[in-house]
C-alpha cells in the first residue's frame, strides 16, 4: 500500500461537529513514524486542525479509531477511557481451534524497551481480555476480542497465552498463512515464492462504542479490509 494516495475522506465512517471515526488500513501508522513520511494523525490534521487520535492501533492492525476535533472532545473521550466506558471489539484470525466462550485473560503486561511487551506477574501491569470463538475453519478460528484495559499489545500476548497466537504475529508466535496449506492443487508459477495469503498479522478493530459530547452513546463498525475479507473467504472455502 502506498501511503501518500490515501485520501482521509475515504477512511471516515462516522462525523460529527465533535468527533471523527477512521476505518485504519493496515501498514499506516497511527502517530509519527520516524520510516514513513505519512500516518493517520497528519492526515487527520489536514482535514481538522486540532484533531488528535484518542487511542492507538498497531501499524499492521487495520480497522475503527476514533479521533477528536477539539480539545474538549479530546478530554471527554480520554475520561471514559480512563473509566473504562469505551468498548473496542477487534476480530482476530488465530492458529489452530478453540472453542472460546467469554473466555477471560488476566495477565498483567509489561512494556520492554525494545518495543515489545511480555507478560509479567511481577512487574507488569493489569490487563485484562475477553474472548469469544466466533467461526471455526481448518486450522484456524475466527475470534472476537474485547479488551478491558488498554495495555501494549495486550490482545496480541493475551491470544499468545491461551494458546492460539494471532496469524502472522511472528512476534508472539503466531505462524504466516500460505494457501497451499488448505488447497490441494495448488500451482505456484516456475521460478516464484509463495507469499502468505496475508501479509501482517490477522487483527481488525471492527467495532467502537463510545459517548459523543451530547451524551448520546455512538456504536461504529468497520468493515474488514480486502486483505482480511479474501483471506477469510480463502478459509472458508477451504474449511
Amino acid at each position: 500500500m502506498k501511503n501518500f494516495k490515501i485520501k482521509f475522506r475515504d477512511l471516515i465512517l462516522f462525523e460529527e461537529e465533535d468527533y471523527v471515526v477512521v476505518n485504519k488500513p493496515p501498514f499506516l501508522s497511527t502517530l509519527e513514524d520516524r520510516n514513513e513520511k505519512v500516518n493517520l494523525l497528519l492526515l487527520a490534521k489536514t482535514y481538522a486542525e486540532n484533531a488528535q487520535v484518542c487511542h492507538r492501533l498497531d501499524k499492521d492492525t487495520s480497522g475503527a479509531l476514533a479521533i477528536a476535533k477539539n480539545p474538549t472532545a479530546y478530554r471527554h473521550m480520554s475520561i471514559q477511557f480512563e473509566h473504562r466506558q469505551v468498548t473496542k471489539l477487534y476480530h482476530a484470525v488465530v492458529d489452530g481451534i478453540h472453542q472460546f466462550n467469554e473466555t477471560c485473560v488476566e495477565q498483567p503486561i509489561l512494556k520492554q524497551a525494545d518495543g515489545t511487551a511480555k507478560i509479567s506477574k511481577r512487574e507488569g501491569r493489569a490487563a485484562v481480555t475477553y474472548f469469544s470463538s466466533l467461526k471455526s475453519f481448518r486450522h484456524h478460528t475466527l475470534v472476537a476480542c474485547t479488551p478491558v484495559t488498554g495495555r501494549m499489545h495486550q490482545i496480541r500476548l493475551h491470544t499468545a497465552f491461551l494458546g492460539a497466537p494471532i496469524m502472522g504475529d511472528e512476534l508472539y508466535g503466531g505462524k504466516p498463512f500460505f494457501l497451499s496449506q488448505v488447497k490441494k492443487k495448488f500451482n505456484l508459477k516456475k521460478d516464484t515464492d509463495e507469499e502468505p495469503l496475508i501479509k501482517r498479522m490477522a487483527l481488525h478493530a471492527y467495532s467502537l462504542h463510545f459517548r459523543d459530547l451530547s451524551e448520546k452513546m455512538q456504536t461504529i463498525e468497520a468493515d474488514y479490509p480486502k486483505d482480511m475479507s479474501v483471506l477469510l473467504k480463502q478459509l472458508e472455502i477451504h474449511k
